[in-house]
């Protein structure tokens, strides 16, 4: 198993091999991303959509962050963990610092992560004075979906593609320790990732970051459908559909459990038992 990394080690690894970042969300996928020794656990507040039930990420709450953290933590004591502050979690620079604070002493979290650009560096600074390892995420970031019309790619236009790279550069400035790069085109995170001394961490953003994250589901196949930068490397879903068809059957026909799959009386106890009841019984054993 790796060392667990430190903030500073993680800024380290700017330019080296790929780091691999996994979101998590409870304690037997958190042992799964850590025995497989990925370098990050990101709990992502894309809880809403993969475990929640809920159409976006808007509807978590602080509650439901810390509540999967520390199951996350449980399951992976040894592996960095950066946790997601939820939609209006960080408003304010005194809002943002209580959350994280809850993050980082109830779940211990390594670290937090924000959606924004320049217009949250007050909240940046704050966290980053208070001894808060920040991670940045810009492009597609999805607890802004109402404002940007849905789950679209961002940074098409050279506006756009220069708005970015200036809001990159800035959080870099600002001390953050990594920065999300995701739903963008790959010629845009590659430039951004040449132009910041921070490592950053696509999804949806091609090869050229310096590491890649995915959602846990769909990773491992779990997912009844994929965005396009998403690609299966397991197809657990279909598995776990087999298995359920497999096991109604057997239960409707009477084949599980079987003798196996039973426990047993000794048959001297069971005859003690019988007599007991039925002491006028001629009967050694009770129908079935």
């Amino acid at each position: 198993m790796k060392e667990k990394l430190t903030a500073p080690e993680l800024r380290r690894q700017k330019g080296g091999t790929p780091l691999v970042w996994l979101t998590a969300y409870d304690f037997p996928g958190a042992q799964l991303a850590e025995e497989a020794d990925v370098d990050v656990i990101l709990v992502g507040d894309s809880v809403g959509t993969t475990v929640l039930g809920y159409p976006s990420t808007i509807p978590v709450t602080m509650d439901d962050m810390v509540y999967h953290a520390k199951m996350v933590r449980r399951g992976a004591p040894h592996t960095m963990m950066i946790v997601d502050l939820p939609f209006l979690s960080y408003v304010t620079p005194e809002i943002a610092l209580q959350n994280a604070g809850r993050l980082m002493q109830e779940a211990l979290a390594d670290g937090v992560k924000l959606e924004g650009g320049r217009s949250i560096l007050p909240v940046i600074d704050a966290l980053v004075q208070h001894e808060i390892p920040v991670v940045g995420h810009l492009g597609l970031t999805p607890q802004s979906i109402h404002r940007m019309g849905g789950y679209r790619v961002q940074a098409r236009t050279a506006d756009a593609i220069e708005a970015l790279v200036d809001d990159a550069q800035v959080l870099a400035d600002h001390g953050i320790i990594a920065l999300v790069l995701e739903g963008i085109p790959d010629r845009v995170a590659q430039y951004v990732t040449e132009s910041i001394p921070v490592p950053t961490i696509g999804i949806g953003a091609g090869h050229q970051t310096d590491g890649q994250v995915l959602v846990f589901h769909d990773c491992l196949g779990l997912s009844s459908s994929y965005p396009k930068f998403a690609k299966p490397f397991a197809h657990v879903r279909q598995a776990m559909l087999e298995g359920i068809t497999q096991y109604r059957r057997e239960v409707t026909e009477r084949q599980f459990p079987d003798e196996t799959h039973s426990y047993h009386v000794p048959d001297k106890e069971w005859q003690e038992f019988w007599h007991r009841r039925h002491p006028a019984s001629s009967s050694s054993e009770p129908a079935r």
